[in-house]
């Protein structure tokens, strides 16, 4: 029988939880490791949609991206979302597992995942692992043949899943690029990092006004690079599917599935016309 400690074991050595952001919550959030664990779904999320899912196909355990209980609470009550995804799913006895920046941190990880679909050659971190320095958040790395701005948010609007928000660029459309810093999830942290300033475009998520402003203002002086802003939903998801094949090797016999659920949180957007600002 294979157990919720043997699938945290299997976790630990893929995604070490000492490679993980000082500031982070990894591991597991809620259950017994001696619980049998014979079924895993992945997600990005674990929200009441997600938990639900697992409950409905029999999973045992919820391995999710993003910590559920990343900052400290004095409750896990069912009178908020996070209280009743962790009600629901102890009552119904799954556990609940979150690997973050450790799984940001490796090669098949969110940032790893999106340079080999561009096809980056020489890929590597912005930023190395404090622990293990062939490991670090971020890639760059140069694309096989320079392409314009434009031409590189088509291709990143049709590898990534569609969500509401679509991709947002700040840059010229004809501009050729073929440096690219990528950061899955939110990256405005890394925009001064020298492998981002000296990129000739960075492709993150959740890009504040302000920072991307500045950035916007350093790109037009030449001191930096375009700005591609992505889904934070659809960049991480991208680590799901060969997260699951590294732990089906892990774990023979236990079946491992990805989610179906987008837990982008937008649900879909109102175009506007073109109308002159009063």
């Amino acid at each position: 029988m294979t157990t919720v400690a043997d699938v945290q074991r299997a976790v630990e050595a893929l995604w070490p939880a000492a490679t993980a952001e000082d500031w982070d919550a990894v591991g597991l959030v809620a259950g017994d490791p001696a619980d049998e664990a014979s079924r895993i779904l992945l997600a990005v999320d674990a929200t009441e949609a997600t938990a639900a899912e697992a409950v409905e196909r029999g999973a045992d355990l919820l391995l999710v991206h993003h910590p559920l209980l990343l900052r400290g609470v004095s409750s896990v009550a069912a009178t908020t979302p996070a209280g009743r995804v962790i009600t629901r799913l102890v009552r119904e006895r799954v556990a609940l597992l979150a690997a973050h920046t450790n799984a940001d941190a490796v090669d098949r990880g969110t940032s790893g995942e999106l340079a080999s679909m561009l096809r980056l050659a020489g890929a590597e971190p912005i930023v190395v692992n404090r622990v293990d320095d062939a490991k670090g958040l971020g890639r760059v790395g140069d694309l096989p043949e320079p392409t314009s701005l434009s031409g590189l948010a088509r291709t990143l609007a049709q590898l990534l899943p569609a969500v509401a928000g679509g991709v947002r660029v700040a840059g010229d459309p004809e501009r050729s690029v073929r440096r690219v810093a990528i950061c899955g999830g939110a990256g405005d942290s890394l925009l001064r990092e020298a492998a981002v300033l000296g990129a000739d475009v960075y492709i993150t998520s959740d890009l504040r006004h302000h920072p991307a402003s500045d950035a916007r203002e350093r790109h037009i002086a030449g001191e930096g690079p375009a700005l591609i802003d992505v889904s934070h939903w659809a960049s991480e998801s991208l680590w799901l599917r060969p997260a699951a094949e590294q732990l089906r090797a892990a774990l023979p016999g236990v079946a491992v599935e990805v989610s179906e659920i987008r837990t982008d949180p937008w649900d879909f957007a109102v175009p506007q016309e073109e109308h002159a600002w009063h």
